[in-house]
């Protein structure tokens, strides 16, 4: 039964790949390699019909299948290559060499079997054995690197092929495991693949069946990869021919020798691999000899912004800079220069050991204006004139290696020095050209961090001016108070209630001005206290008696109005209010002050008969800071109204016309008398 399902799934298997392959050869598709696959499915259809007529284990069998698997290398390669694009990396052709002599080998070695003595024919016939096993993990690991590369979403046709042609070494890979265990062929497997490699044909099929683009890139990441995989394949097949050859020749002591052999390679692998050297080499041989470019460009970039970019709570950003930049080149450790009075100062570090220092002026002014990367070895070997410019501590320096500028917008915005890599190189046009664009960008990133500092302290300094330019008003209308105090006091100084009304005015304004001197603080009172039920009258009437003997003042209104306000900021409001009233007013035109109440809201109006304002200046400059119509204002007083009455959930409304005077009024929230009643209790 599995003899007859071998020979038949195997039979049925030729038929189809050899209709696929008169298929291929006659398809037209642009971008398909028809003639290297239809030779692949050729063979493949002959390797199918040997093993379903003479058996698996023959000799021309055994060279149908190493055909077979030259020839889907050759179609591998030409996938690659059709077209005129750009050929894969030299690392992949290195790939693809060393598979298909490995084909050559286990072939050889397979055939050698065959015809050597009996003592030798078990161990020949077990190495071809794990050499088959090695291509079919080569071929798997490279049809993994054809099916990343494919552009997804462009080539389904492709894919289709690809993971067909993977499934048949995958069946390949399982039987050559299973016999090589259990040291038997096996039977079951057999017929296993061939049904596998009818479903394989199908899939291929419907792959060809598809049109589309049939182009593919291989990425750096992917060459890098296969090389590694195919390093790790080749490892275990060593291992295991030397394990094969211990057991041989190795008598009582094999085991033994197996064991310390594979604990020995074992730790010598692990110690080669995790040394930083022997990977930094590894890297740039590669690079050299096997790419067209040093960098991949894409993959760098996007490392460089984002560990320039990384999330709060991470390293500083100047040292982020200096990372950043040092990954690019493999260097392991830097420290950035910044500007420091014409010259430059040492900045953060990353890594770095050993002496630092700063650098004159004339090393910053050659880096500004010419924007050039020093390569520290060079120069000093050479003794050139830029030699001459680098501090001592830096050409002396055993791990100072390369000095990048930061230029930005025609200045300096710092340098960085790298340390020098594991692996000792020049620098090269790609090393210069990827430093020169990151530096650029790394200097952007810091001038901004420089600007938003700067911002920061400029705002810090503008809240202490703003709240300084308030003061200094409310400052100029207590002197004007104690001036006109002065002066009235040389003509009333006899009068008992001008002594009294001057001690209550002098009294007033030393608790203005200590409270000035509490806001001025830096931990002094910014804001104004919650709103809270206020009787307005007193209020104004204190105000209007303050203002008197300035100029005349009169009070009107409702006397009984309660306002939700902070007493001491309505105050303040209205002092200000009163203030540019009485500047603004003839010397006979008194100043009103009007009380209104509704139920819902309490008005205060400031009224004078003076000069008035445009319509245009009440929009565009009446409320802005430090805009004033008078020569020797501050124009913070109407500004710093608006500000307090919107701090009670008020406002304030303007109504004036040029010639006739002007209304301030204040819009508050009312509150109930009882509020006042239970607040006093």
């Amino acid at each position: 039964m599995l003899s007859a399902s071998i020979l038949w799934t195997h039979a049925f298997a030729a038929l189809l790949f050899g209709a696929l392959a008169l298929w291929a050869w006659r398809r037209r598709e642009p971008g398909l390699p028809r003639h290297p696959l239809a030779v692949a499915l050729g063979l493949t259809a002959l390797w199918a019909l040997a093993a379903a007529g003479i058996g698996e284990g023959e000799s021309a069998t055994r060279i149908a299948e190493a055909m077979r698997n030259l020839a889907w290398f050759a179609f591998m390669i030409a996938m690659h290559r059709r077209d005129g694009s750009v050929r894969p990396p030299a690392a992949l052709g290195t790939v693809y060499g060393v598979a298909a002599l490995v084909v050559v080998f286990a072939l050889l070695i397979g055939l050698g079997a065959n015809a050597a003595p009996p003592q030798l024919a078990p161990g020949m016939a077990t190495a071809a054995l794990l050499l088959r096993m090695l291509v079919a993990v080569a071929a798997l690991v490279l049809m993994r690197a054809l099916h990343a590369a494919v552009a997804p979403g462009a080539n389904a046709g492709l894919r289709w092929v690809v993971l067909a042609l993977a499934g048949l070494w995958l069946l390949d890979f399982n039987l050559f495991c299973v016999t090589y265990l259990t040291a038997r062929p096996a039977p079951e497997l057999l017929a296993l693949r061939g049904a596998g490699m009818v479903l394989a044909a199908l899939a291929m099929a419907m792959g060809l069946h598809h049109k589309g683009d049939w182009n593919v890139q291989v990425s750096r990441t992917v060459a890098y990869q296969s090389l590694s995989l195919v390093a790790i394949g080749a490892y275990f097949a060593v291992l295991a021919l030397v394990s094969s050859v211990i057991a041989t020749v190795g008598g009582a002591n094999a085991r033994v020798l197996q064991t310390a052999f594979v604990f020995g390679s074992t730790a010598a692998i692990l110690t080669l691999v995790s040394s930083t050297w022997l990977r930094a080499w590894a890297k740039v041989k590669l690079a050299k000899h096997f790419f067209r470019h040093r960098y991949d460009y894409r993959s760098e970039w996007m490392r460089f912004t984002e560990t320039l970019g990384v999330a709060e709570g991470a390293a500083p950003l100047d040292e982020r800079i200096v990372k950043a930049m040092a990954d690019l080149t493999d260097s392991p450790a830097g420290v950035l220069l910044v500007p420091e009075g014409t010259g430059l100062g040492v900045g953060s570090a990353w890594n770095w050991s050993g002496e630092t220092g700063p650098a004159d002026a004339a090393l910053a002014q050659h880096l500004a204006a010419t924007g050039r990367i020093l390569e520290l070895d060079e120069l000093i070997e050479s003794d050139s004139v830029e030699a001459a410019l680098l501090p001592h501590w830096m050409a002396h320096h055993r791990d100072a290696w390369a000095v990048v500028p930061l230029p930005h917008l025609g200045g300096l915005a710092g340098a960085i020095l790298l340390a020098r890599p594991p692996v000792r190189r020049p620098l090269d046009w790609e090393d210069f050209d990827l430093l020169k664009v990151a530096g650029r960008q790394a200097g952007s990133y810091l001038a901004e961090a420089r600007a938003q500092e700067a911002l920061a302290d400029a705002q810090r300094f503008d809240e202490f001016n703003r709240r300084f330019a308030f003061i200094l008003h409310d400052i100029k209308n207590l002197v004007s108070q104690l001036t006109l105090v002065a002066r009235n006091a040389e003509r009333h100084a006899g009068n008992p209630e001008f002594r009294a009304d001057m001690v209550s005015t002098l009294n007033a304004s030393a608790d203005k001005m200590n409270a000035l001197l509490a806001r001025l603080a830096p931990h002094g009172r910014a804001r104004a206290d919650a709103p809270r039920a206020t009787m307005v009258a007193p209020l104004v009437d204190r105000i209007a008696a303050a203002r008197r003997g300035q100029h005349p003042v009169t009070v009107t209104g409702a006397q009984g109005a309660v306002a939700l306000a902070d007493p001491a900021g309505l105050e303040q409001l209205l002092g200000h209010l009163v203030q540019n009233a009485i500047e603004a007013s003839p010397a006979h035109e008194p100043v009103t002050l009007a009380i209104g109440a509704d139920g819902e809201a309490v008005t205060i109006d400031v009224v004078d008969r003076g000069t008035g304002m445009s319509p245009g200046f009440i929009r565009d400059k009446l409320f802005k800071p430090f805009v004033s119509s008078k020569p020797a204002g501050f124009g913070v007083g109407a500004f710093e109204a608006r500000q307090l009455a919107q701090a009670m959930g008020g406002r304030i409304e303007v109504s004036s016309r040029e010639g006739a005077g002007s209304r301030f009024r204040v819009v508050l929230r009312a509150a109930h008398a009882a509020d006042v009643t239970e607040r006093a209790a």
